[in-house]
């Protein structure tokens, strides 16, 4: 007998014997209830790591009186990403069903935390069994998310985390190494030094926040001549972005770079198209859309940073039945990577 298949079928029983507690108390690590030490929950988690034990998430389906139903709350607007991610969700819900899961997609207006706030509150656990949420980081966000797990909504954060929430889980890319591999590839357009300037969404964004601070590390510390405009908030908005981008084109004509971390590509693409041969900035942004696509063939963007809404999704939707069905503290997806391209590998 392998030790791939012993990990295959290990049980509660042997959790419990591994650990050397009873099934009452794997149960209630398992389900993240109360009445468990520290020190004993972490022996049973222990076992679950050395075991490889994995509850059987379909039987658990099959037993419930009702389907799953997971809520996404995608920002709406000019951003097309969030449409790549409401567009994957859509995808994916016929395909969902034939695992007894509902899946509905709810569009909020972009950075209103107020207009989130009101529709998480709003779920009512015996119609939602978990949210998965893009939000920025305001107050109002974090109380709504603590209203919804206590009243037995798992919530999940897409894109953009919530640190010290009581969310369940995050699915996204590592943003800090993103903003240090933009920085990366700028200092090495850019040996001679000079200005880059950065454009963000909204520095209320974790995502934002921790590209921008992946960018100033790797500046400061491999790339001194470099010398860092903003950073200016587009608010992920193509005419704002445009607006912005001209507007820095025309007061720092020797601009010899631009890093756009949020969205607005389109208005990022037609700014510096405007332009033509007048100036000719080293450009980075953020998600293969058809914009950024255009941009890459046109030369007006250089690199592209993606982060693949399809995979995304998947991996949410996986992790979310999961959750939804009592998995216990070790929610296990695949990691979400960093994609780089450029006009000359474009899938």
């Amino acid at each position: 007998m392998n030790e791939e298949a012993t990990r295959r079928r290990a049980t509660v029983h042997d959790v419990a014997k591994a650990a050397g507690v009873s099934l009452a108390t794997v149960d209630r690590v398992l389900n993240g209830r109360s009445g468990v030490r520290a020190a004993t929950a972490e022996k049973v988690e222990e076992a679950i790591v050395r075991l490889g034990f994995s509850r059987d998430l379909n039987a658990s389906l099959m037993a419930r009186a009702r389907d799953l139903k997971v809520v996404f709350f995608i920002p709406d607007g000019s951003n097309e990403f969030m449409d790549s991610l409401a567009e994957a969700v859509a995808r994916r819900s016929m395909l969902a069903l034939s695992d007894r899961m509902h899946l509905s997609t709810r569009r909020i207006r972009a950075l209103d935390a107020g207009s989130l706030a009101a529709g998480l509150d709003a779920l009512d656990p015996r119609d939602c069994d978990c949210a998965v949420i893009v939000t920025s980081e305001e107050p109002e966000i974090l109380a709504a998310v603590d209203s919804a797990t206590r009243r037995g909504i798992a919530v999940m954060t897409l894109v953009s985390d919530l640190p010290g929430s009581a969310r369940k889980h995050f699915i996204g890319v590592d943003n800090v190494a993103a903003g240090r591999t933009a920085a990366s590839l700028l200092g090495r357009f850019l040996p001679q030094g000079g200005k880059v300037a950065v454009i963000a969404g909204s520095l209320h964004l974790r995502d934002h926040l921790d590209r921008l601070d992946g960018f100033r590390e790797v500046l400061v510390r491999d790339f001194p001549a470099l010398h860092l405009v903003g950073p200016l908030e587009g608010h992920d908005e193509r005419a704002e972005t445009q607006a912005l981008v001209a507007k820095l084109l025309s007061d720092y004509p020797d601009l010899c770079g631009i890093y756009n971390l949020g969205a607005g590509n389109m208005g990022l693409v037609a700014a510096l198209e405007a332009v033509g041969n007048k100036t000719s900035p080293r450009v980075i942004a953020h998600e293969l859309s058809a914009p950024t696509r255009a941009g890459l063939m046109s030369g007006a963007i250089d690199v592209v940073l993606d982060q693949n809404p399809d995979g995304e999704i998947r991996e949410a939707i996986t992790a979310a039945r999961a959750l939804a069905l009592g998995a216990g503290r070790h929610i296990a997806t695949d990691p979400i990577e960093i994609g780089i391209f450029l006009r000359d590998n474009l899938r």
